[in-house]
């Protein structure tokens, strides 16, 4: 008898009733969600000088949009001035103001501030199939992963608290409550570095659902920062103006040159990543060509106009530019 038959007839081990349990709930092990597209390249070099002259159009951009008054209640440590008075037992001696207190006859006078609020950003992150594609320098996924990771830096700069939402896969949006500090970032790389959805396997309404949970979940007025290619048309719009009430929304448009023009390439077979359908299409036809230019530069039309009527501010990053130098001028 051979090694390998005496090797079969060796019992197996008997699993515990635990793991039986577990194995009829769960007869076969599900396929990951997400993958790592195969041609990934990543976002490229992000120089600190551009980081710095970003984040103060971040801060400038984010201030205007938010609806009210920017302060938060009460008094604490900030650099307005809020008040001045005289010294009380148990105030913190470093607040003490010596001119203050020379003025008024060696009695000794404190400064309090109006608080700065930190703000809280939240990356809404499009994981969906069609962010996989890349005809040029990078995929649409790649840049999206250098704006989020941008953003998410600035995010935590002045102690702000970043959260994560990704939409686009099977399933609800996948929410990562806000943190701060390296965690924050550290979490953001974890997200980011899982990929996207599989061809096939894309949700209709996930942008609006990602949109309403966002809704839900942050409470106080703050970022957020919408990280998709919108190729999702469908009823976005009012859960967009919703959010635009409360906080300051940015929309980050990623698209790639062969999305708005098809080349003269013959007949071509293509697959939509969004549904999985497989269509064929003779490219040598200058009226096919003209169509498909036309009906993509309607809808890139439509999407800025009504992010203009909602008032949102709109940057568009391709994949065959250097997208951080346009997300530079975008937000400027």
């Amino acid at each position: 008898m051979s090694p390998a038959s005496t090797h079969l007839r060796i019992p197996a081990h008997e699993p515990d009733k635990k793991t039986r349990r577990r194995r009829r709930a769960d007869p076969s092990p599900a396929r990951p969600a997400l993958a790592p597209p195969a041609a990934r390249q990543g976002p490229g070099p992000m120089p600190r000088a551009l980081l710095d002259a970003l984040e103060l159009a971040l801060v400038r951009r984010a201030a205007r949009q938010l609806p009210g008054d920017g302060r938060a209640a009460g008094v604490g440590a900030g650099t307005e001035l809020a008040q001045l008075r005289p010294y009380r037992a148990g105030d913190d001696v470093r607040h003490i103001d010596p001119a203050a207190t020379a003025r008024t006859g060696g009695v000794a006078h404190v400064r309090l501030h109006v608080p700065e609020r930190a703000l809280t950003t939240w990356l809404v992150i499009d994981v969906s199939p069609s962010m996989a594609f890349g005809t040029a320098r990078r995929l649409k996924a790649d840049v999206a992963e250098g704006a989020a990771l941008v953003l998410g830096r600035l995010a935590i700069r002045r102690g702000g608290g970043l959260g994560v939402l990704t939409f686009g896969a099977e399933g609800p949006p996948r929410l990562l409550p806000p943190r701060s500090s390296r965690p924050a970032l550290a979490t953001l790389r974890r997200v980011l570095a899982e990929g996207v959805a599989r061809d096939g396997c894309a949700e209709p309404l996930a942008l609006a659902h990602a949109l309403a949970r966002i809704a839900k979940v942050a409470r106080q007025p703050g970022l957020v920062a919408v990280i998709s290619d919108f190729r999702d048309q469908h009823a976005w719009s009012s859960a967009l103006g919703r959010l635009r009430a409360r906080h300051a929304v940015l929309a980050l448009e990623v698209g790639d040159p062969r999305e708005r023009e098809l080349p003269k390439v013959g007949r071509l077979a293509v697959v939509d990543p969004e549904s999985g359908a497989r269509v064929e299409v003779d490219t040598s036809s200058a009226r096919i060509r003209r169509r498909f230019a036309a009906l993509e530069a309607e809808r890139r039309a439509r999407l800025a106009s009504e992010l203009r009527r909602l008032r949102i501010a709109h940057v568009e990053l391709s994949t065959d530019a250097d997208w951080l130098l346009q997300l530079s001028r975008g937000l400027r």
